[in-house]
């Protein structure tokens, strides 16, 4: 028995569409479902979307102004028709009153109704409808519904106009008119005809599905590539473990045969020795025999004080111990072969040399500084160290030690007070300089080799008191903003502050409003929901989220360029939600809705995409916040799976950790601890280096970033449920 059609139902409530509406994720649901959803979130600005929890903001006018998906309609009511035509054995006449010439035989694709034999004969019989296909009512016939059915015309809602087809479209309100719609309230309005407008959409899809393809093109011949590559790699890996243990091998039987060959030496060196101790061992042990047997008969004699005895054995006794005592002195005492046997196999040069042997040469560009530094910024009672590289005077690397190198911490503020680095050699041109600030402040350091400052020497470095998270608590600060959205902090004390109001404003430290960058619109400089904001210097770089695009901007406001547009190819985006720019000038974007990190060089354009679609540790939904850790890996703040996931900046996945409630923005701070905004959360959560959760602020509202200040480290939260920016003094 053939399975029945089944009807094509909404995710939310799991029965046929009923009015269903698009998101802007393309996922459709009925129109009752959506106002209950919207409602449930409790927010006037954005909800969720239930299967792909891509935010949605929710349209003035509410559910009711999204998009019909008026294909989806038309295939739920085809699936209902085919569902009425197999699964019921009685389906009544639609033309009849009451069904009184009998059930339904046929259903007419055109006018979408259930004929009996009657009203199908008299269809048939009609010069207006004998054109009209019809179909049985059976298997058969219900698989044809989906290539001869068409779909009703659509007519206008408004009283009076009931009877006139939606043929028009308003482009000023996006959407269907009628004909008399058009001279009365969209009267003034931009109206193109039905047909034109589906014309231009239609070129506009092809375009897209074209370019589409060729996209895939591209992506099947790198994944081709990638596969080449990785082949090769494979072929490299093999070859090198061969290599590696061939050498091995070589050096095991080497130091085999060499074992064999000493102890065979030291065999043909010992034999003589022990066969002559082996025979001056016998003949003291013979000797000693033949006293013992003298002495003893001699004692035996004396002890029975018989005279007759001792005259008939006595003399001959005493003669034979005396011969045999004579003969002892005659022989040394001393050992043969007295000398000692000395094995020279001393591995203290040899191990060193075997710990250093082979080596995995990887053809990259070295640095070309002579000093470089592990953290850009040193805590107070914190062990940090300095690494140096000696150089000849072409600048190529001394392979050798024994230069006198020093270094210095001397603080700028503390009268001068100078902390001396631990120097060690490690006898290959490198130097590692060990120091421990004892003071707070600005400092200088110093390098020094043979005398010399070495390059980059001296150079500025900052030590801050440790921080203690833990002691957050309550804001020291309270600034006033409407619907902030992001924050960031300049060098100088300014803050930066993204509003939903489409514009970024500019306080002072003390709060006061200083300047408000652009409006709303997709012009340069202006902006649409700016989602984040990253300094560097006197630059601004600012994800404007619904305009698809990232914007460079001076600190004062000053448009230099921008950075993609909207779409699914390199460089291109959907919905950026964050970007940072790290110490090379490489911008990094959270791309939501195409669920990717894209990283690009600011003068020469996309270098790597960090794809999170598909399965594994790597995939989630909603990238949304970014930070860079000290050692340069990316974590991203994984809103659609509520974790924190960390990421190499060659796009390989690490590791993951935390369980923030929708995490909508992270800060990373010099030690490697991470502050997490989480918006459903309602609070901001802290975690140390380990990903350990050490500490929770709440009491907030909704807060959607994090920064930090790169003076002092307080901690700046943009709360958007009460439209102010908290700030924390750690």
């Amino acid at each position: 028995m053939e399975k029945p059609f089944p009807l094509i139902t909404c995710g939310m409530c799991s029965k046929p569409y009923n009015d269903p509406r698009t998101l802007p994720c393309l996922h459709s649901f009925c129109l009752q479902c959506l106002h209950h959803e919207i409602e449930k979130s409790g927010s006037q600005q954005m909800f969720q979307c239930p299967i792909c929890e891509q935010n949605t903001s929710i349209p003035v006018g509410g559910a009711s102004v999204l998009p019909q998906n008026l294909h989806l309609g038309f295939q739920v009511e085809v699936a209902g028709y085919m569902s009425k035509m197999v699964n019921s054995s009685e389906v009544c006449c639609d033309e009849c009153v009451d069904g009184r010439n009998g059930l339904a035989v046929v259903f007419c694709c055109m006018c979408h109704q259930f004929l009996c034999k009657v009203c199908r004969d008299h269809h048939s019989s009609s010069r207006k409808l004998s054109k009209h296909k019809t179909v049985l009512l059976d298997q058969a016939g219900a698989r044809q519904l989906h290539t001869c059915m068409k779909p009703r015309d659509h007519y206008c809602s408004q009283p009076n106009h009931e009877d006139n087809k939606l043929i028009f479209y308003c482009k000023t309100c996006s959407m269907l008119v009628c004909r008399d719609c058009t001279t009365v309230t969209h009267k003034s309005h931009s109206v193109e005809e039905l047909s034109t407008v589906a014309k231009t959409h239609q070129m506009e899809i092809t375009g897209a599905l074209e370019y589409a393809k060729e996209v895939v093109t591209k992506l099947t011949g790198a994944t081709d590539e990638n596969n080449r590559m990785r082949e090769q790699a494979e072929i490299s890996k093999r070859a090198a473990f061969l290599a590696v243990n061939q050498a091995f091998e070589i050096l095991q039987q080497t130091l085999e045969e060499r074992k064999k060959t000493l102890l065979s030496e030291l065999g043909a060196i010992l034999l003589p020795k022990t066969t002559a101790l082996t025979l001056q061992k016998e003949q003291f042990e013979k000797m000693v025999g033949d006293i013992g047997h003298y002495t003893d008969m001699a004692s035996q004699i004396l002890q029975t004080h018989t005279d007759h005895e001792i005259v008939a054995l006595g003399g001959l006794i005493a003669t034979e111990l005396q011969a045999t005592l004579k003969r002892v002195q005659t022989i040394s005492f001393t050992p043969n072969q007295h000398s000692n046997i000395t094995v020279s196999v001393e591995t203290y040069g040899l191990d060193r040399q075997l710990s250093k042997f082979g080596e995995i040469i990887v053809f990259s560009p070295s640095p070309s500084s002579s000093i470089w530094i592990s953290i850009s910024v040193a805590r107070l009672g914190t062990r940090y160290q300095v690494k140096v590289q000696s150089k000849t005077s072409k600048g190529v690397k001394y392979p050798h030690g024994g230069e006198e190198v020093s270094g210095e911490l001397r603080s700028k503020t503390h009268n001068g007070a100078v902390v001396y680095g631990e120097v060690e050699d490690h006898r290959d041109g490198t130097y590692t300089i060990t120091l421990t600030p004892q003071t707070a402040g600005p400092h200088q350091l110093l390098i020094t080799m043979d005398g010399q400052h070495v390059q980059n020497s001296p150079s500025d470095l900052g030590v801050r008191p440790k921080r203690d998270y833990r002691t957050l608590c309550d804001a020291q600060q309270v600034i006033q903003c409407n619907r902030p959205a992001c924050v960031a902090i300049h060098d100088n004390g300014d803050i930066y502050v993204g509003s939903r109001d489409n514009c970024i404003y500019v306080f002072d430290q003390t709060g006061q409003l200083k300047n408000t960058i652009g409006s709303m619109g997709n012009g340069d400089g202006q902006f649409c929901n700016p989602s984040s904001i990253s300094i560097k210097g006197e630059m601004l770089y600012v994800a404007d989220t619904e305009n698809h695009r990232v914007q460079k901007l001076t600190s004062s406001g000053r448009f230099l360029r921008k950075f993609g547009k909207e779409g699914t190819g390199q460089g291109q985006f959907n919905s950026p939600l964050a970007v940072i720019i790290d110490s090379n000038n490489k911008l990094i974007v959270s791309d939501c809705d195409n669920r990717r990190i894209q990283i690009l060089n600011e003068n020469d354009g996309w270098l790597l995409t960090i794809d999170v679609k598909g399965s594994g540790n790597n995939s989630f939904q909603s990238p949304w916040g970014l930070a860079l850790e000290p050692q340069g890996n990316i974590h991203v703040a994984a809103c659609g799976t509520n974790t924190i996931k960390v990421f190499t900046k060659e796009g390989i996945y690490v590791r993951m950790y935390g369980d923030p409630n929708h995490p909508s923005g992270i800060a990373i701070d010099d030690e490697g601890y991470s502050l997490v905004s989480e918006w459903s959360g309602n609070c901001i959560s802290i975690y140390d280096p380990e990903g350990n959760k050490i500490h929770t602020v709440g009491s907030l509202k909704n807060p959607w970033g994090t920064a930090l200040d790169p003076r002092d480290g307080s901690v700046f939260i943009p709360n958007y449920g009460t439209n102010t920016v908290l700030k924390y003094c750690v």
